[in-house]
């Protein structure tokens, strides 16, 4: 019917006023609209004052983020009161405004989700620490998702309910309930499925936005926690693109899960003749002159050995995971070139002792 009554609305016979009239009709609404976009402004100009300084200021990116849609909305409210007072227009208005009020409402509340997510992550910024802000961060980014998701399904929901023929539609799917329920579940099963995975991550933060994880046998950063997947970015800059559920249904590493610092070794397979005590001293004085070295750990412990080799384990700490890969590289390099230039017969050689074959010869 609103439809209906829109197009009736619009119809030039209906809307045969005279001039004088319609000129006071558009003076009315001009001079509403001004006057609500002054105050709008006002009021606006009043809160960013207020956000200065004090408790407010955290309210910054709330104020910036409905400052659009809550134009429109005085626009609205401003046409509706000229429209309550003159009879010529209060139909076609009535009729658009059953498209125009969920929209600017769905408008207004999308924006003010995201603004208050951005204005609690600012305020968390300058509270906590940075791993508390990385799990703090990650609950936020996925309510704003499921949020704003849920927004937008609504605004378009109540947009088509205005539309007759739509209306209609849903009133013949409720008789047949049952039927289109067992439809629409089996359709929907991996995007609920995906839903559900993605509110347990925001419950029990196996990850969070910023952690080093190994999946797949990749290693990479998490950039970004949807509800159908998660995006982490790979060293060599390449993009792993994770289902969510996969975290809950499959073992993986986090590597910066309580902190980001993590101890780092560099094995060294040498020759069972080595002298290991000069190789450990090596080590923990290279260790010690180091910048990268956090001064938390570092041992040079033998953890294996056998008749051809032992297996010499360097452990290290440093501040980042980061800086603790660099700092095995350069560990690694180092201790390669020192037992080169030191103790040349601790590098591992093939040997073939045949003494039987010495003895005949000799």
């Amino acid at each position: 019917m609103a439809m209906a009554n829109l197009t009736e609305m619009l119809d030039p016979a209906q809307l045969a006023v005279p001039l004088d009239k319609a000129f006071a009709i558009a003076a009315a609404l001009g001079i509403a609209v001004v006057l609500a976009l002054a105050v709008h402004r006002v009021a606006f100009v009043l809160l960013r004052r207020a956000s200065t300084h004090g408790p407010a200021k955290y309210g910054q990116p709330i104020f910036d983020a409905v400052r659009g849609p809550s134009r429109w909305l005085a626009v609205a409210i401003a046409i509706s009161a000229v429209a309550e007072r003159v009879p010529a227009i209060r139909p076609a208005w009535d009729a658009l405004s059953d498209f125009i009020a969920p929209v600017i409402f769905g408008w207004l509340a999308l924006a003010f989700v995201q603004g208050a997510s951005l204005a609690h992550e600012r305020r968390m910024e300058t509270r906590l620490d940075p791993i508390h802000m990385r799990s703090r961060k990650t609950r936020i980014e996925i309510f704003r998702r499921t949020a704003s998701s849920l927004i937008i399904v609504i605004t378009i929901a109540l947009v088509l309910l205005s539309i007759p023929g739509v209306r209609q539609v849903g009133v013949t799917l409720m008789a047949s309930a049952g039927l289109a329920a067992l439809a629409i579940g089996a359709a929907a099963q991996p995007a609920l499925k995906s839903l559900i995975a993605g509110i347990q991550m925001a419950l029990t933060e196996p990850i969070r936005i910023g952690d080093m994880v190994k999946v797949d046998g990749e290693v990479g950063r998490v950039e970004e926690i949807r509800m159908t997947f998660v995006v982490v970015r790979i060293w060599d800059e390449r993009v792993l693109v994770v289902p969510t559920g996969k975290f809950f249904e499959e073992s993986f590493e986090n590597w910066s899960r309580s902190a980001d610092r993590l101890t780092g070794i560099v094995m060294l397979n040498l020759d069972p003749i080595a002298d290991v005590e000069p190789i450990r001293q090596a080590f923990l004085g290279f260790l010690a002159e180091h910048a990268l070295w956090d001064e938390r750990d570092a041992a040079a412990l033998v953890v294996d050995a056998h008749p051809e080799s032992i297996a010499l384990r360097l452990s290290m700490t440093a501040a980042s995971i980061g800086d603790l890969w660099t700092l095995r590289c350069e560990v690694r390099e180092y201790m390669l070139q020192w037992l080169r230039e030191n103790q040349p017969v601790a590098l591992i050689r093939h040997r073939l002792e045949v003494e039987a074959a010495n003895e005949r010869g000799g």
